[in-house]
This record gives C-alpha cells, structure tokens and sequence, in this order.
C-alpha cells in the first residue's frame, strides 16, 4: 500500500481580490481514518475543498490529492473521489431509483450491498422523489450514493447541518462504519465540536486560511490546560504570563486557560499572590475554541506546529 498522502497542499493560496481565502497553506493528511478539518467561519473550509476537487484554480502554489494535481483531475480519479455538500444537493425531478440507476452506471465499482445498507437506515422508499424527502432523508440518500461509489475518499462539508438527532447520529454511524469496514479516508468538516470528539482521528484546524493545528484530538487536549487561582484581592496583571490563550472571572476565581503549561504556571501565579492554584482538564470544544479565539495567530501557530 502506498504511503503518499491522499492529499497534499504547498504554500496554496487562493486570493479574491484583496482577500486571502487561504494564504500560503502546507498540508498532508495521511491515508486512512476520519480528519477532521474545524476553524471558523472564513477560515478557508470550504475553498480548500474547492481547490482540492477542481473547481477553483489556485493563484499560487500546488495542491495534489490521489496523487494528481488537483488542475488536472480525469473523470477516472474523480470517480474515485466522494463528495457531500452541507445543502444535500440532488436533482429534486428524480425519484430515488432513477438516481441510483444513474449512479450505477457512472461508476464501475458500484458497491450495492454498501448503498442499499446505508438508505434502509434512513428509510427511504426507491420510489419517492427526491423533493419529497425530508432535509435528513436526502442526506442518508447523498451518503449512500457517496457511498455505493467505492470512494478512496470521501469529503464531507458539513454534512449533518441541520439535520435533527436522529439523522445526525444515523448519518455519522454509517459514515464510521464505512470508514472502519471499507478503509477509506474520510475528510470531514463540520462546526459541531461533540461530533468531532466522536468521530475524529485527526484533528486540522485552520484559521484565515493558514493551518493553526494538526494533531489527534487527544493531543492537542493534553496541551492545552485550565488553571484556576484565587487571589484574596483584586487579581494582578497575568498578561505577561506565557502560554496564556484565554481568562475570565467566575464567581471571583480567575480561570486561565494556557497552552504547553504545567506546574510552573501554578508556580508564577502563587508568586503574584494566588491563595489556591489548581487544574481542570479542557474539552475538545473549549480547548479549539480558546485557540481560535487567541489574537496572536502567527505566533500561537509557530508554538503548535513547533511541538
């Protein structure tokens, strides 16, 4: 089995304008398992994955996935290429059958015991049109026939917004079980951080389109800590303390929330005056979000990717 990355991004940029939608990015991201790609809003999501399958063609650098540049993708490395958009776009005219039937004779690894298992999850009827499924029905449809292709990859873009609970967790366990069964690697974007925690293996945050991180979600849960201190009077300035990503007060204790800190930080906040110092383990969610939230991002950026 090969060991080149099933994609591979140097120095990409892509301008509109005066605006950066991702500025100078360098990324591998190895065969096999979920990777999951989280920043906010603007963060470059989205235009990488336009880069990525072609449709947007970078203002400089190089991008390859499967092995090909991305500017030069044949119908035959597309097929080997799934992709679901967060809007569940189908064509609404067809019922489910006549996609399928088209779906089949698109793609010569048609796996129809993968397709059919994912649609019963979602009971979904061959013979209903695709306007009248439900926001949830057509995402089970757009993953089973995502799916039934037999995809190297597959590239998920926000693929449970909006779905209520039921779909959301019908549509990640089929997607965790096809990636366990069938070892594809799976890309998947997504705001929601409690999906994240469940099912990534890697985690790639992105912020103004620069990579910030990329580790295993446990990895960067292990740098990043929560202090909490109480000062007998109004708390001194920390603001020269390292590592710190964010603070507050809660009912008069201070929080700090600090990357690669450990005792030592307990240390310099009992020597400004901290009466009691002790730590609390960050979630996934909080620790992402103090990253993201943090000014500095070319520095905070240079330490992450220094570890």
């Amino acid at each position: 089995m090969t060991t080149e990355p099933i994609l591979q991004t140097d120095q990409l940029c892509l301008r509109f304008k005066n605006k950066h939608a991702l500025d100078k990015l360098s990324l591998s991201v190895a065969r096999g398992g979920i990777h999951a790609i989280v920043g906010a809003n603007g963060a470059g999501k989205s235009s990488l994955f336009r880069v990525l399958l072609g449709f947007e063609a970078a203002t400089a650098g190089s991008a390859r996935i499967l092995g090909c540049d991305c500017a030069q993708l044949t119908p035959a490395l597309r097929g080997r290429i799934g992709y679901v958009n967060e809007e569940h776009t189908l064509p609404l005219w067809l019922k489910v059958d006549e996609l399928t039937a088209m779906q089949r004779r698109l793609y010569p690894h048609w796996n129809e015991e993968r397709y059919r298992s994912v649609l019963r999850n979602f009971n979904v009827l061959p013979g209903q049109r695709i306007a009248q499924l439900s926001r949830g029905e057509r995402a089970g449809v757009n993953l089973a026939l995502a799916l039934g292709q037999s995809p190297e990859l597959l590239i998920l873009d926000e693929p449970t917004l909006g779905l209520d609970v039921v779909a959301k967790r019908l549509f990640l366990g089929a997607m965790m079980e096809s990636s366990y069964s069938d070892g594809m690697t799976i890309i998947y974007c997504s705001h929601q951080m409690e999906e994240i925690e469940r099912v990534a293996d890697q985690l790639i945050i992105l912020e103004r389109g620069r990579l910030l991180h990329a580790s295993a979600p446990d990895a960067l849960c292990e740098r990043v800590q929560l202090w909490v201190a109480e000062f007998p009077f109004l708390p001194p300035d920390t603001s020269a303390l390292p590592g710190i990503l964010h603070t507050e007060q809660i009912e008069g204790l201070s929080h700090f929330i600090v990357l690669d800190q450990g005792e030592e930080f307990a240390a310099r906040l009992r020597l400004l005056g901290a009466r009691s110092v002790y730590s609390m383990p960050v979630s996934l969610d909080r620790a992402i979000n103090a990253l993201l939230a943090r000014g500095h991002i070319s520095t905070i950026a240079t330490t992450l990717q220094a570890a």
